[in-house]
């Protein structure tokens, strides 16, 4: 009886040891982190989207990310009477944890980017900013999320390529004065031990960088490459659906506009991704969402319909955004009552459909709420700043060729303008302010926006767009 009572206290002592070895062992952890980018004002999926996360929390842990970029491109949230409120409160409702501040984040400027700062119920993430001159609330360089038994820490970058001899971001230089920016690059590497430091699971660049740099600029991919501190990059600011795998860091990314949710579902294991699964939901053919919600955002879409419904003009075919530039060029330059217009191609965001025209595609092509200024240059300081600029524009009032290294400016009948002969240039306040060196200090800046222009212009002076063949636009290479 008592070799038995021995054998099974043994047996005991063996099965306690042995769990307590299993327990040891670290389980295997997972998580989901939801991820979006480049939303542009875009509000009606995100009932939807609340559908989907709500659903998928009550089964495992969920992270709720953007990539910045969330203002910009629906007049419902760029005119609302509080610039960016919407969106932030269908943020807030569908509960996100954290977001990368975006380049278009300062497009209302500082106080407003302020006020939705203190607004959302989220954190904000960027390490290569300083506010501190500003009325901005400092976002966090890197913020650690905890959800259950992880910790999952974000490193928030932005980009800096808005102008060519200043370090900003691709917005407005006058919205941004007070705030300095240093290049993602040169700090990175101040935050390479933040994953030991916060004893995280996981160690993510929330980015919007772009996923590919050029000119030797940060991207997401250089990133991996030369930054390889990261366990996974969620990026943002190339509107890409991205889902590839460099230096061993998978890289990923949602498109824009709010057309698609990114859902990654992630295995970890001693502080290691050891499996994933990345999808992308088409939200345009999701039939569930959040009725709540979907009334919120219907009573946002209602309080300006009046106003944005309003029908100016027709367009005779669809548009696509070269055409686009015609009819904003021409649009301006008849409006201006100048000889010659320009406008960036970066700054025309939407096609225009076929049938009637109205108030709210005017805002959806042109959402910047660009100022207009009149100058007098002479075809020589034109012709420098075509080819100091870098960038693609669509012009009126002229025609503009390329002969080898030198450009040849004429008037639409085909006559060759002088150097020397003066011009009145119409252009938004955007281009001389990123190109400051080619253009005089005397201007004459009107009291409209551009998108104020080209609506005055359909309702007074041409209500119908017919552009099939446009060739004026212009890039100097």
């Amino acid at each position: 009886m008592i070799l038995k009572k021995t054998y099974l206290l043994l047996l005991a002592l063996l099965l306690i040891v042995s769990c307590e070895k299993d327990n040891d062992e670290p389980a295997a952890k997972s998580l989901t982190i939801f991820f979006m980018n480049d939303q542009h004002g875009q509000i009606d999926n995100y009932s939807k989207v609340k559908y989907i996360i709500d659903k998928e929390r009550q089964e495992t842990n969920v992270i709720v990310t953007s990539g910045g970029d969330m203002f910009s491109g629906n007049p419902i949230v760029d005119y609302y009477g509080e610039k960016g409120y919407p969106m932030i409160d269908v943020m807030n409702k569908v509960g996100f944890d954290i977001s990368v501040i975006g380049n278009h984040e300062f497009d209302y400027g500082e106080s407003i980017l302020s006020e939705r700062i203190e607004q959302s119920d989220f954190d904000w993430v960027c390490a290569n900013v300083d506010m501190s001159n500003t009325s901005i609330t400092q976002p966090f360089e890197y913020s650690t999320v905890s959800i259950g038994d992880l910790k999952v820490t974000f490193l928030g970058l932005l980009e800096t390529n808005g102008k060519p001899d200043d370090i900003i971001p691709s917005t407005h230089p006058l919205k941004v004065q007070n705030v300095v920016f240093v290049r993602p690059e040169d700090v990175v590497s101040q935050y390479a031990g933040i994953k030991e430091q916060e004893s995280s699971d996981l160690y993510i660049a929330l980015t919007h960088l772009g996923h590919n740099g050029y000119d030797g600029a940060l991207g997401d991919f250089q990133l991996a490459q030369q930054f390889p501190y990261f366990d996974l990059i969620i990026g943002g600011h190339s509107h890409q659906y991205l889902d590839t795998v460099i230096n061993n860091i998978p890289i990923i990314q949602a498109g824009s506009y709010l057309n698609y949710l990114g859902k990654i579902e992630l295995t970890l294991e001693n502080k290691k991704i050891e499996g994933y699964n990345v999808e992308f939901i088409d939200l345009s053919n999701y039939p569930e969402y959040d009725t709540d919600l979907q009334a919120d955002i219907n009573e946002y879409n209602n309080s300006m319909a009046e106003v944005l419904d309003e029908v100016i003009g027709f367009s005779q075919g669809y548009h696509e955004r070269l055409q686009v530039g015609c009819f904003y060029t021409d649009a301006l330059r008849e409006r201006l009552e100048v000889d010659v217009t320009f406008q960036n191609y970066g700054g025309i965001r939407s096609d225009l459909d076929e049938g009637d025209i109205t108030v709210r595609e005017i805002y959806e092509i042109d959402p910047f709420n660009n100022g207009t200024i009149i100058f007098t240059m002479s075809v020589s300081e034109i012709k420098d700043f075509l080819m100091g600029a870098e960038s693609w524009f669509s012009y009126s009032g002229i025609q503009i060729v390329q002969i080898d290294s030198d450009i040849e400016i004429s008037y639409p009948n085909g006559d060759i303008i002088p150097d020397a002969t003066f011009l009145t240039l119409g252009i938004n306040d955007y281009i001389p302010a990123v190109n400051d060196s080619y253009f005089p200090l005397d201007r004459n800046v009107q009291s409209f926006t551009t998108a104020e222009a080209i609506i005055y212009y359909l309702k007074n002076i041409n209500s119908v767009v017919d552009y099939p063949v446009c060739d004026n636009y212009f890039l100097y290479q």
